[in-house]
């Protein structure tokens, strides 16, 4: 279902380190966004993991049409998703935990309401007394956005730059060019 393209552009599963990207969804009639690691992507599209408890995961549930932006700084390009999210099947949750490094794992656990209320010096403390499960919490919370609009923009010096935007239609990607 995914372009070649979008495995060019976005690194292998197999790299540790996993990119930032932007999550756009609509809370309360209204834009609101935030940065998400991007999990893995694969031919059904993008996954990313949070906290079941958290805002984007109720704005999702109301409405699942969300956008994701990848923006590379250094190289002047930037890739915008919009799709729909739905929850990702049990085995893909718990293989996206695995595969978290012990920071992230730690903060999957610790990253709660009651705990950012503390004041800084009681949470230091906590953090380092915590000791982390294998397991995830229950609170850990995996969403699949299949895309519907992938939009491929690089900037060119020599030239006005242009976007490039594959639209699903019909299970097909159409392919348009748009101004930069």
């Amino acid at each position: 279902m995914t372009l070649p393209l979008l495995d060019e552009w976005l690194p292998d599963n197999s790299v540790l380190e996993r990119p930032q990207m932007i999550l756009s969804t609509v809370s309360q009639g209204a834009p609101d966004a935030r940065t998400v690691l991007l999990s893995e992507h694969d031919a059904e599209g993008l996954y990313f993991h949070t906290d079941s408890r958290s805002r984007k995961v109720a704005d999702i549930a109301a409405n699942p049409a969300v956008a994701l932006t990848f923006l590379w700084p250094n190289f002047t390009r930037q890739l915008v998703v919009q799709g729909l999210a739905s929850v990702a099947p049990p085995a893909e949750q718990a293989t996206a935990f695995e595969r978290r490094s012990p920071y992230l794992k730690q903060l999957a656990w610790l990253n709660s309401p009651e705990f950012a209320q503390l004041p800084l010096a009681s949470r230091v403390e906590a953090w380092a007394a915590f000791d982390v499960p294998a397991d995830p919490p229950p609170t850990w919370i995996g969403f699949l956005v299949r895309p519907t609009r992938l939009t491929f923009w690089t900037s060119n010096a020599e030239a006005a730059s242009r976007r490039d935007e594959y639209t699903l239609a019909d299970g097909e990607w159409v392919l348009t060019h748009l101004a930069g």
